[in-house]
């Protein structure tokens, strides 16, 4: 591979000016088609197959009249001013006034108020208005949204507190906002240190925001025909950005040392292009490949997530070895080692004394059982709280109280209880078997009001075939609280005995019950996945390695990395602790599908970085035969790469945390402290500690296998002594006055 990438190089600096305008065009060309087609994402988070799923589609044929999807409705929670209630005449004189001029937006089909409804609360403090428009919920515009925003001011001036609820969303998630920005400048002062330049600093993040640029267009276009969820453009500018920088990273770093050694641009380029690039290619296709093993859960979002987020990733691959190299081809010299920053430098203390400073590979070489020791340590008790987690899917509840969604979501609990948000709907279905389907029904439905926990239950309705029946429940708890998801287990064990004495059975839907089986199919999951990932890493490692122990150390590196960082979630999110440190605005379930995402995004990160770090120790073995120069090796040449790697990589993440989406939020958490622990814990204490325990045996392979397993160059040695032979040759020709053309050998 490092011969064809060695080539692509060569022609990407002789195309540089047409690659250049090329790949901005393709940019310009997809933004103006995506802009011009508009996003259409689809939210809709049910699994096929689940118990959930099935009484969705039943209460769908039954009691929806038309195909078309729900239409677009806004709930105006208001809470009445001290001393006064929702039933005083001058509360009701403004709510109306508020209404009729909402009303009068031509897209409202009808407005109704909580006298109207009757949805008072008990102390006549709260109710709350409907708005219902006449196109779906996703078809209201922002010049609608806009008016009632602006309308429901005239109430909250009467000292009326207003909030909105419903399924038309008002805190749209935002990408490209001030939190990423701010990522991004951490991601650029990391650059600037590490190259001591700031042209060279800024060169990683201009190619991974072109890659960016064209894998979000292109995801967006996607959303037109592929079921993708607006999360998903996220998940896919995280990572994309992420790897993205570091891809560019490791090509130009290679490139400033071929120019050091005194090689010409254009074949320092070409020479990084093959050893680098064909490092970020593996690395890339790692990180794929967990990505696309989303697809085993047979979660529909969640296999769209990780083809949107793999998407990105591929393009942030092809942008490395071809429009990197490119634009190395135009600025040349200009980022080279010798072109440093005065003020850079000294930051860095990047000068001749301390060029070649090893001083944390000479304390773990020496220390390296204390180094295993603690390391292994420190990340088992932070997985400790791992073993308590509890999953489940973010609502109005866990956003910031800065949204209006949150407060009427708190406004609704003090009215109507907890259990409001929790709402269940049983859906009875009868057969042959049922005799007398009123009286069972009824009984049924008396049945379900005497379970624990249940606070009201609505008389049955009867369905278009007069076969199947909606019962609504309304429970005295939250849609997160345990007692809530033990009242849906409770009432699906009840549906065996009423199929056994009267042949009805009862499904269960609502956010509790999709939570229940979206976490139950996820942990069915998981342990497949874990397998796939993990076996997976252990083969491509000791194909690369050539080694047993190596792939070994590397995936129990893996499996420590990500027990500590779903550990730490537990710690933050679920059991609270630190969470106003980190901006959480409330303790919550840990999201369902989070550790899945973690599982295939950290999986393909640390690969990436025990690949960068070990090759090169692999690399001094091989010259010296040496152990602990090997290890020291690895540090001193790699350990500086993969430092700045992870940080810029927690950086981008830690930007995303910042976002007040709670899904967005979580998913940048997780990842910021997952390469936290790989890269710094075990990547950079663990590895070289216990790679200096197992000494020459950390190289052993049986010679069986040595001849079976295929040599992979991940690293073009084989491409370099063919470079070095070719010099050698061409040297020897230039004396004689000789022409003989050269050939790289693979």
């Amino acid at each position: 591979m490092a011969k064809y990438l060695y080539r692509l190089g060569q022609w990407s600096v002789k195309n540089r000016k047409k690659i250049m305008v090329g790949s901005i065009g393709i940019l310009i060309a997809m933004v103006i088609l995506a802009l011009s087609m508009g996003p259409t994402f689809q939210d809709n988070m049910s699994i096929p197959g689940t118990k959930s799923e099935e009484a969705g589609k039943l209460l769908k044929t039954e009691f929806q009249t038309s195909g078309q999807p729900a239409r677009g409705e806004v709930q105006l929670i208001m809470k009445a001013p001290k001393g006064q209630n929702m039933e005083s005449e001058q509360v009701n004189k403004v709510i109306t006034k508020t209404l009729d001029e909402i009303k009068e937006d031509k897209a409202v089909a009808s407005v109704a108020t909580p006298l109207e409804l009757g949805n008072i609360s008990q102390n006549k403090k709260i109710g709350f208005a409907v708005v219902t428009y006449d196109m779906a919920a996703d078809k209201v515009t922002e010049a609608s949204k806009e008016s009632i925003l602006e309308k429901i001011e005239k109430t909250r001036d009467a000292g009326i507190q207003t909030e909105l609820a419903g399924n038309v969303a008002f805190s749209e998630m935002e990408i490209g906002g001030v939190s990423e920005g701010i990522g991004v400048l951490v991601a650029y002062l990391v650059l600037a240190l590490t190259f001591t330049s700031f042209l060279a600093a800024g060169t990683p993040i201009f190619t991974a925001v072109i890659g960016l640029g064209i894998g979000l267009m292109t995801i967006l276009i996607g959303t037109h025909f592929l079921d993708i969820t607006s999360f998903s453009l996220s998940l896919a500018a995280m990572l994309g950005l992420a790897v993205g920088i570091d891809y560019a990273l490791f090509i130009i770093s290679r490139f400033r040392q071929q120019l050091e050694k005194g090689f010409s641009v254009r074949e320092s380029i070409a020479i990084a292009t093959g050893t680098a690039g064909s490092a970020v290619v593996f690395a890339g296709i790692t990180v794929i490949i967990g990505l696309l093993g989303l697809s085993v859960a047979k979660i529909p979002f969640l296999t769209m997530m990780g083809v949107s987020a793999a998407v990105c990733v591929l393009i942030a691959i092809i942008i490395a070895v071809i429009f990197v190299p490119a634009l190395l081809g135009i600025i040349g010299e200009k980022i080279g080692p010798t072109k440093k920053n005065k003020l850079l430098q000294r930051l860095s203390r990047l000068d001749k004394k301390h060029a070649r400073s090893n001083k944390w590979g000479e304390f773990v070489t020496k220390r390296p059982l204390f180094v295993s020791i603690v390391g292994v340590a420190l990340l088992a008790v932070i997985s400790i709280p791992f073993f308590h987690m509890e999953l489940g899917l973010p609502d109005n509840g866990t956003k910031s109280k800065e949204t209006t969604e949150r407060r009427a979501y708190d406004l609704f609990s003090e009215a109507y209880g907890p259990g409001y948000h929790a709402s269940l709907v049983a859906v009875a279905k009868t057969s042959e078997q049922t005799l007398d389907a009123q009286k069972a029904i009824s009984e049924t439905t008396q049945e379900l009001s005497q379970l624990s926990n249940v606070k009201s239950v609505t008389p049955a309705i009867p369905g278009s075939s007069g076969k199947v029946y909606m019962i609504s429940i309304t429970p005295k708890t939250g849609p997160n609280d345990i007692e809530t998801k033990e009242l849906v287990n409770k009432i699906r064990d009840y549906s065996k005995v009423m199929k056994k004495e009267h042949g009805i059975e009862l499904l269960v839907t609502g956010s509790t019950a999709v939570n229940i089986d979206i976490a139950q199919k996820l942990n069915d999951a998981i342990p497949l996945f874990s397998l796939l990932i993990v076996g997976l890493a252990f083969i491509l490692l000791v194909l690369v390695f050539r080694s047993i122990l190596v792939p070994l150390k590397a995936v129990i590196g893996f499996i420590l990395s990500l027990g500590a960082t779903l550990g730490f979630v537990v710690f933050v999110l679920q059991d609270g602790n630190l969470i106003s440190l980190f901006g959480f605005p409330i303790a919550s379930p840990v999201l369902c599908f989070l550790p899945v995402i973690v599982i295939g995004i950290l999986f393909g990160l640390a690969m990436d970085y025990e690949m960068f770090l070990v090759s090169r120790m692999r690399e001094e073995f091989t010259h010296t035969g040496d152990a602990r120069k090997a290890v020291l090796a690895g540090l001193r040449d790699s350990g500086g790469v993969v430092t700045a790697a992870g940080l810029i990589m927690m950086a981008v993440f830690a930007g995303f945390m910042l976002a007040p989406d709670p899904i967005i939020k979580s998913m940048g958490f997780a990842l910021t402290f997952g390469v936290l622990f790989d890269a710094f814990v075990v990547r950079m204490a663990i590895v070289p500690a216990v790679m200096m325990l197992m000494g020459k045996s950390a190289w052993y392979l049986p010679k069986w296998l040595d001849k079976l397993l295929p040599n992979i160059d991940v690293e073009g040695e084989s491409m370099m002594k063919s470079l070095e032979h070719m010099n050698e040759r061409k040297t020897y020709i230039n004396k004689r006055v000789l022409k003989i053309p050269m050939k790289i050998n693979e």
